[in-house]
């Protein structure tokens, strides 16, 4: 620096400073304000807005597939990238290491590199071009970070593949080799290296954009599906309940009172104590319950439920039958309102529909043995289309008006003979213990309107109500 810009920069300094204000205290006591209304931004947004959390870790689960943060999303989808390129393979440390000290190395000497001796912004024109085109590419590889690198059957990139390329790598990579350069021949080239480096970003920055915004319309990004977790103690009994109505119920029944099993093949006739009792809620703690749930009780019958032992529960989904069971038979709890859920049922002369009344009654009732691999004569219950479709007696489980359907049978507590042999070919339903009446009567009026599905059909065909006087 030439000592007439040193002598001209001391004097505007010494200007400043007289009119100006001094770091301490009052820069201080500002960046002092500022900091602690950040802070109450922070403890604001944890306290009504969160942060939703995901299932327990389960080191059994080898099909999770763990997602980054979306502000780390641009950083897998270069390594994606990179890892992409013949000509290098997928050699991680380069791109995980190698790559990343290079942009800081370059971060470092930028002020080398860019030997300005203006400092006002609009002056520093290599800086801000880098930093705009470092910006786009970010913003632009987290945009494609849920769309697929694919190619064809002969192993080729995709049309997609290679815009996504372009627009992630190549494009930003020739912008930062343009600009640099630039940067080197700004003594000869004077304002028109600013002006070319400006043109640089903005041609480099816009063809991102486009590309990108091509890519997304050819190939919308894939969905994910997302794991709800239940946080509060009423959505974890909620969630235990369901879980319980799949998993238990066909042997401890649907309030937990069944000492003898019935139905189920392999335990016909096994006596059980009753899990709702005082003997178990008061003795046996929530990890008691869940080991027991997890293991199994092998010497009993029961089998294992964890994934780790060949069943099909996760932890937290185990933790959310305990929580459920309870808060729902341990009487020195309080269950919070409304986190049981009920099955509604139709008011007089209301005709039921599989939406509103069926699909939670049967999800509590039938689901646990009418599902994929149980015993159940394949008569699978877990959708509306199931119940009507499937079934080795399927034109006879469930007629429409029809007062003797198999399921209307079943569900009174007649049993079904083989016509030809005698033999017993569907017992009552469920085998344990029969439903309560008014449920029995939800479904028996449904078959006799013809299983409507939604409830705007049950209500066209309900009677109209009566005009008042």
């Amino acid at each position: 620096m030439r000592e007439e810009h040193k002598k001209a920069i001391h004097e505007k300094y010494q200007r400043v400073l007289q009119k100006g204000e001094r770091f301490w205290p009052d820069s201080i006591y500002k960046d002092l304000i500022i900091s602690f209304a950040i802070f109450l931004v922070l403890v604001l947004l944890a306290t009504f807005v969160g942060v939703p959390g995901e299932p327990k870790a389960d080191p059994s689960d080898s099909s999770y597939v763990p997602k980054p943060e979306w502000y780390f999303l641009f950083l897998f989808k270069f390594l994606a990238m990179y890892g992409q390129l013949p000509a290098i393979g997928k050699v991680e440390w380069i791109a995980a290491i190698l790559i990343p000290v290079v942009v800081l190395v370059g971060l470092f000497l930028l002020p080398l590199l860019d030997r300005n001796l203006k400092r006002h912004y609009s002056r520093r024109t290599l800086a801000l071009t880098v930093m705009v085109v470092f910006v786009v590419s970010m913003i632009v590889l987290t945009l494609l970070a849920s769309t697929p690198l694919l190619a064809d059957d002969t192993g080729r990139m995709t049309l997609p593949t290679q815009m996504q390329m372009w627009a992630g790598l190549f494009v930003p990579a020739a912008a930062y080799v343009v600009l640099a350069g630039l940067g080197l021949l700004v003594k000869k080239l004077g304002e028109r290296a600013g002006q070319a480096q400006a043109w640089t970003a903005g041609v480099a920055s816009l063809a991102m954009i486009a590309l990108t915004a091509a890519v997304l319309v050819m190939v919308p990004p894939v969905e994910v599906e997302e794991v709800l977790v239940a946080g509060t103690i009423p959505e974890q009994i909620t969630a235990g309940q369901d879980l319980y109505f799949i998993h238990c119920v066909e042997c401890h029944g649907d309030d937990g009172t069944v000492t003898v099993i019935a139905g189920v093949e392999g335990l016909e006739g096994t006596v059980v104590s009753p899990i709702n009792s005082q003997d178990v809620m008061y003795t046996f703690t929530d990890d008691t319950l869940a080991n027991i749930i997890n293991y199994g009780q092998q010497d009993l019958g029961m089998q294992p439920f964890g994934v780790a032992y060949g069943g099909e529960l996760g932890p937290s989904e185990i933790g959310y039958i305990v929580t459920f069971m309870r808060y729902s038979w341990d009487d020195r709890m309080e269950i919070p309102e409304g986190a049981v859920s009920t099955i509604p049922v139709p008011a007089e002369g209301e005709v039921p529909s599989y939406e509103i009344h069926i699909q939670p009654l049967v999800q509590r009732y039938c689901v646990s043995c009418h599902r994929a691999g149980k015993e159940n004569n394949n008569f699978l219950m877990t959708s509306y289309q199931e119940i009507l479709t499937t079934g080795d007696n399927v034109d006879l489980n469930i007629v429409a008006g029809d007062m003797e359907a198999y399921l209307i049978l079943v569900i009174n507590g007649q049993q079904i003979l083989d016509p030809a042999m005698g033999d017993l070919l569907v017992d009552q339903m469920p085998p344990t213990r029969l439903m309560p009446p008014e449920y029995i009567d939800s479904l028996t009026r449904w078959i006799m309107a013809g299983m409507p599905e939604m409830a705007v059909e049950a209500q066209a065909l309900s009677p109209a109500p009566a005009a008042a006087p």
